[in-house]
């Protein structure tokens, strides 16, 4: 029955679009007038030649202007923005009739990637001569990815709505629907990243530094900026006393790395890609410079820290199992993959997060497991082991500022 069913659509379709497609009213006229027709041969009433007649012209009128309604119009879309993967996708099309006499009204058919959803036909009401149509209709997105389709499809039974015609018009349309993004509250187990290295990158040291550390006090000279004036030591000595400042290093952004070349099942490559998401996203909430890293063909990989390309890369990737060659940076890693094992041979104060079952007695500041039945949001904000967060200690940095010698 399937087939049969997809065999009449491909028909239907067909005739459509070469020709006309008589509606259910057409088919229902197309019956009365071949009986009619009929019934006259046989009683050889002439009323009864003129009914399957007139009803026959019906037909053959209704066939040519259903085709010109799809004819000689302008179809624009608008460029698709970008969203995440539950959100609502807003997709404008506008419609002009150039012609000199009123067109429609027709059904939109939007043919989007079954992945991306499905639309229901869209009425479009009647365009008088010259005049445009601006057109807006929603779809709630799914799954994440990157989707693409060329083409509208415009169809119309108008004016007598007896025969179906279509037409597909050229309007190529790409969206990209990024990873969902948890909203996190806290990641107590995250912090202790800043302990191999990194800090955060609007804080590396004290706030309200002009450019660096101090590093000595030397005597004002005509030109030097008086906002270095040390003005409690130029109290003491009399005359005015400059800080000269150690540049200010960079810290190393912390790196999260998705390990697609790990033996991935589907539903745990999805969550991988949504904890990799949430978690650059929250790095940045938290004001540090976070990167992603992602292995590559070559076995180098690729590093990508502006946020638009890396939620574009994380809407598109799959999982490449195989022996590729992973060569891991050696900069602070957040090592995200599929066990069964941890990985080895990690740069010192990486941390892990894996799917699978966890080896019995790993400790939990080295390595997460997650668990496929609990919320992801509730185990990444979750505590294990009493970590010192580095988010937020000024006193802690004033500590470790030099004094400026006297």
């Amino acid at each position: 029955m399937p087939f049969l069913q997809r065999q009449l659509e491909a028909l239907t379709q067909a005739l459509e679009n070469h020709w006309v497609n008589p509606a259910y009213s057409g088919w229902l006229l197309l019956a009365l007038a071949i009986a009619f027709f009929a019934a006259a041969t046989n009683t050889l009433a002439g009323w009864l030649y003129v009914i399957s007649g007139v009803l026959l012209a019906l037909l053959a009128i209704a066939a040519p202007l259903s085709r010109r309604q799809v004819r000689g119009l302008v179809v624009e879309r608008q460029p698709l923005q970008p969203v995440m993967a539950g959100e609502t996708l807003v997709m404008v099309i506008r419609l002009h009739n150039p012609r000199l006499f009123r067109q429609g009204p027709w059904q939109l058919l939007d043919p989007i990637p079954q992945e991306l959803g499905s639309i229901a036909p869209v009425a479009v009401d009647s365009l008088a001569a010259g005049h445009s149509h601006r057109l807006a209709y929603t779809l709630t997105t799914r799954q994440r990815g990157g989707y693409s389709w060329p083409q509208l499809v415009l169809r119309s039974a108008a004016p007598l709505g007896l025969c179906w015609s279509r037409r597909a018009w050229r309007a190529p349309a790409r969206v990209l629907v990024y990873p969902q993004i948890l909203p996190l509250r806290r990641c107590p187990w995250l912090h202790s990243l800043s302990q191999a290295g990194a800090a955060p990158a609007d804080r590396p040291y004290p706030e309200g530094r002009q450019e660096g550390l101090t590093r000595s006090l030397r005597p004002y000279r005509w030109g030097d900026p008086t906002r270095l004036i040390h003005w409690r030591t130029s109290a003491r000595y009399g005359d005015f006393r400059l800080r000269e400042l150690e540049p200010c290093r960079p810290p190393t952004p912390p790196l999260i790395a998705l390990n697609t070349t790990a033996p991935w099942l589907g539903p745990d490559f999805e969550q991988a890609v949504i904890v990799a998401a949430s978690l650059y996203s929250y790095l940045h909430q938290q004001g540090w410079s976070a990167r992603l890293w992602l292995p590559s063909q070559t076995g180098s990989g690729i590093s990508l820290e502006e946020r638009s390309a890396v939620l574009a890369a994380l809407a598109t990737i799959l999982p490449s199992p195989g022996p590729t060659l992973v060569t891991l940076p050696g900069s602070v890693l957040l090592w995200i993959t599929a066990g069964p094992e941890p990985t080895a041979g990690l740069p010192a104060g990486t941390k892990q997060i894996l799917w699978g079952v966890g080896p019995p007695g790993l400790a939990d500041h080295t390595c997460r497991w997650i668990d496929a039945q609990i919320p992801l949001a509730a185990q990444l904000e979750a505590d294990d082991t009493p970590l010192q967060s580095v988010l937020g200690s000024e006193a802690t940095v004033e500590k470790e500022l030099p004094q400026p010698q006297l």
